[in-house]
């Protein structure tokens, strides 16, 4: 099944997307260093095939259509998220950074079997309710485009009319659902929310719903404070169980809470087999070179090694924050390095990043990982009719 992946980015949605079964066509992308990250890993989007395209520029040149004279199964992107980021201005719709439209354009020009678009946690504050409200109506009805010189509220009422009159059977639309995945629930060793919007075309008559999580953090603290497996699989003494955890410890154990789920991961599930970067700079481990400078202060304390990590941020003027550093239990701290943060976003060892180490680490705050795309985008691949 054929796919096409805008703002790729570092490429962790398109890998998920590739290793879930679909083969790219095109993938999307205007910053140099993310394109030329793609380039070095292109293999990767395609199932090994060679007809991958990349196109470095601005999505708003692009002509989607001439991208699906073979067919197109799904889109997939995510539309750069500055407008509507926790750590942003939040300026939204009045944000020329605001690509929304154009995955809008994608798929009334391509006229996909489905899509998977991506965003922020912020996309759900409620000050932008009504604007996510304006996204979900425009990829449900693609080809009710806004007018020219039309404001958007307008635009709005005008969907919202259509919607409510019922749609009719020959209608070109699309079944929408969106939610808020947390990346540790699937396997991912971070605490990451994200927006995930999925539709399918309306004629495909396909029933879908958002895969159940396979991991829970009932599960990692029966694990750690109950049967002392993680402890004794990292060959550490268990450690004094945390008082302010008894009273949810004993709900764990009278209710037999987390026996059905995984234990979520932690890094140092995810790194335990690197070797420090500091004490051992020659480590042979690609991307993994200690950086210096790392230290805490209020709202900047780093990720427990025992813990998923924190949500990994691009950081400002290249600088990652307190999200990417260790957090060790003498109360130690360092900054994750490439290929730690990485594993973070569950990118194979032998994926290379191109860039200066603050360039990287904005790629990788940016990115999807990789195996919450996969788990979204298999569950998306089976319900699909076969080519």
């Amino acid at each position: 099944m054929n796919s096409i992946e805008l703002f790729a980015g570092a490429g962790g949605l398109a890998m998920g997307i590739a290793n879930a079964g679909f083969d790219h066509r095109a993938l999307v992308e205007w910053n140099p260093d993310a394109c030329q990250t793609i380039r070095e890993n292109h293999l990767r989007y395609s199932n090994g095939l060679p007809g991958c395209v990349l196109y470095e520029g601005d999505a708003r040149t692009i002509d989607y259509a001439s991208l699906a004279e073979e067919g197109v199964a799904i889109v997939s992107g995510g539309p750069p998220c500055q407008p509507f980021s926790l750590g942003g201005k939040h300026a939204g719709y009045d944000d020329t950074r605001d690509m929304f439209p154009e995955a809008v354009r994608s798929i009334r020009e391509i006229h996909p079997q489905a899509f998977i678009f991506e965003n922020v946690k912020g996309l759900l504050r409620e000050s932008f309710a009504s604007y996510l409200e304006y996204i979900i109506l425009q990829l449900s009805y693609p080809d009710l485009a806004r007018s020219e010189g039309e404001e958007w509220e307008k635009h709005l009422a005008r969907l919202e009319r259509h919607h409510t009159a019922g749609a009719r059977p020959d209608e070109f639309a699309y079944n929408v659902v969106f939610r808020l995945l947390n990346a540790a629930n699937y396997g991912v060793p971070q605490k990451r929310e994200r927006v995930f919007i999925v539709g399918f075309r309306r004629d495909l008559g396909i029933e879908w719903a958002f895969p159940e999580p396979t991991h829970s953090e009932d599960a990692l603290l029966r694990s750690k404070w109950i049967t002392g497996e993680y402890w004794e699989r990292h060959g550490l003494a268990m450690p004094v169980v945390p008082a302010k955890l008894a009273a949810r410890l004993q709900r764990i154990a009278t209710n037999g809470l987390g026996l059905d789920k995984l234990p979520w991961l932690t890094v140092r599930d995810a790194i335990g087999d690197l070797p420090d970067p500091q004490a051992n700079p020659r480590n042979g481990a690609r991307d993994h070179v200690f950086i210096p400078g790392a230290r805490t202060y209020a709202g900047h304390t780093g990720s427990p090694i025992d813990e998923p990590s924190k949500t990994l941020k691009a950081g400002d003027h290249g600088v990652p924050g307190g999200e990417n550093m260790i957090a060790m239990p003498d109360g130690a701290v360092r900054y994750f390095t490439v290929r730690e943060a990485a594993r973070m976003q569950t990118f194979p060892d032998d994926y290379v990043f191109h860039g200066s180490w603050g360039e990287i680490m904005r790629q990788l705050g940016n990115a999807v990982p990789v195996r919450l795309a996969q788990v979204v985008a298999a569950h998306v691949h089976a319900h699909l009719p076969a080519p």
